[in-house]
């Protein structure tokens, strides 16, 4: 028998483990101790607590850029039940950032992070009346009800007074030297009330603290002379002039059947040392709110190619008509909506590209019965609507890459949702993500353990919060966070992803 020295905390055993960062495919005993990996070995180990995981596969946990359910109970439970260990809200951001970390440090049971948002920092100044409900997190201050914060549409249709872009430029910089992930800037939110120079500004700031803008870029569609194409020109001019890293979330939504034509640009772009990144989710429709500017006939119709009825109202599950579009948008521009955009086969394609990465844009959960935002860590899953993706999106593509409809090796499907991301934050001012995506010594011991066989997604558009099944175990830190299928309820081993804090931000918090 072992002696009690040499147990560790937890041995998982007979795994095919995937780590993609050194080509390892093959059969290992994975031991944890103290939240680290710390061996990964052919030799027989003992634990405290043993994992038997043969017939599976042990891969580094699923890291997700573009979450917006971050420390939001139930869309947590849900990102744990679909693989993702460190769920971060990069697109939409937060703002204060101090006041967000702040509020949920120890109340997470995955890893989370954000970016300083460019949508919360123009409501900020665009909406004096406006304050925050849910500590910064401007997306839920606009799903729940937007009387409590006072949000509005200033942000969105509102042009700034050069004033107020110097403000703008000031608060973004504030958020990036308190440790900001980087700047979120979902322009595409935003096309007639956002400048120009105010994208300058996002990539200028996100170069000069050495880290990257996570964009919702400000087209989408497929016909001059908005094309998405264009939008994605938008951000890559400045930051051929200034530097700094580029994601483009969703990608294939904004520019549809030019989605490879897209990605071939990020990729002679990232020979010529311009770090780029194209981002992805699984699903040919999306979710947002009905007031969203893409969603106008103007560009929904024509540059997208689709119609009314290719808009679903998530309460009710109904496609809607001229007359309900019209009504929501003035009267209820929050209103969650599910809206077709790219086709499959664009999808998929996209998805085979092998410098794309996997993201699922999880947006929040209305409880069917009242409207209501879907927070509750023990409300049922049928008890709820939203998009599937934020409780399938990566068991989805892994039964996709099993079925061949997207045709990639699982270690290159598995290093899209892990290592890629990881890699790209860490060359891009997040340092800490080098230990992360990974099953090696020494990294933190964040894993994700799935049948390949069986790994599925279940949640659909009338089901969308089902969640995914064949994923037995997940480990947060060295915490077993699902056991046996079930997610465990009362740990909260989720650490916080950020950016450097600057100097000048710690003496401002300590005066």
């Amino acid at each position: 028998m072992a002696k009690d020295n040499e147990l560790f905390d937890i041995a998982i055993m007979n795994g095919r483990v995937i780590d993609p960062e050194t080509d390892l495919d093959g059969v290992r005993n994975v031991g944890v101790r103290d939240g680290r990996i710390e061996t990964v070995t052919e030799e027989k180990i003992e634990g405290r607590e043993t994992i038997d995981a043969k017939g599976h596969i042990v891969a580094p946990g699923f890291i997700d850029m573009h979450h917006h359910n971050i420390c939001i109970p139930f869309g947590e439970k849900l990102a744990l039940r679909d693989g993702v260990t460190t769920p971060m809200e990069l697109e939409a951001g937060v703002y204060p950032v101090d006041e967000f970390y702040a509020t949920v440090e120890g109340k997470c049971r995955a890893n989370y992070g954000a970016t300083v948002g460019t949508l919360a920092v123009r409501e900020h100044i665009l909406n004096p009346e406006y304050r925050t409900k849910f500590a910064g997190f401007f997306i839920w201050d606009l799903m729940a009800d937007p009387k409590d914060s006072k949000a509005s549409m200033h942000w969105s249709t509102d042009i700034a007074t050069p004033e107020q872009i110097n403000e703008y430029e000031r608060l973004l910089e504030e958020g990036l030297q308190q440790g900001a992930v980087g700047v979120g800037h979902a322009v595409g939110y935003m096309v007639a009330g956002c400048s120009q120079q105010e994208s300058i500004i996002v990539q200028k700031l996100a170069a000069k603290y050495e880290r990257s803008g996570f964009i919702h870029a400000r087209f989408s569609g497929q016909m001059p002379p908005t094309s998405g194409l264009l939008g994605f020109l938008e951000m890559m001019a400045p930051q051929a002039v200034y530097g700094g890293g580029l994601v483009f979330q969703h990608m294939s939504a904004q520019a549809l059947k030019d989605t490879m034509a897209g990605l071939e640009f990020f990729d002679a772009a990232r020979e010529n040392g311009i770090q780029v990144l194209g981002e992805i989710y699984p699903y040919n429709y999306g979710a947002s709110i009905a007031g969203a500017d893409y969603l106008h006939p103007d560009n929904y119709q024509r540059n997208m190619g689709r119609d009314y009825k290719d808009i679903i109202e998530i309460a009710n599950l109904k496609p809607l008509t001229k007359e309900r579009y019209e009504e929501l948008v003035k009267t209820a521009p929050f209103t969650s909506i599910m809206f077709y955009n790219a086709t499959e086969d664009d999808v998929y394609k996209g998805l085979a590209h092998p410098t794309t990465v996997v993201g699922s844009d999880a947006f929040p959960y209305t409880i069917a019965e009242t409207g209501e935002p879907a927070e509750d860590w023990n409300l049922p899953f049928e008890a709820v609507n939203g998009h599937p993706r934020g409780a399938g999106t990566h068991a989805r593509m892994l039964a996709l890459v099993r079925e061949k409809k997207v045709d990639i090796p699982l270690s290159l499907a598995v290093s899209k949702m892990t290592y890629m991301i990881a890699r790209y934050l860490e060359d891009n001012g997040v340092p800490e993500m080098a230990q992360k995506g990974r099953i090696q010594e020494g990294k933190d011991a964040d894993i994700t353990i799935f049948d390949p066989k069986a790994v599925q997604d279940n949640a659909t558009m009338k089901n969308g919060g089902l969640p995914s099944t064949g994923i037995p175990y997940v480990l947060v830190n060295g915490t077993v966070v699902v056991r046996d299928s079930e997610t465990v309820d009362d740990v909260f081993p989720g650490k916080p992803v950020r950016g450097p804090i600057h100097l000048a931000a710690r003496a401002a918090k300590a005066a």
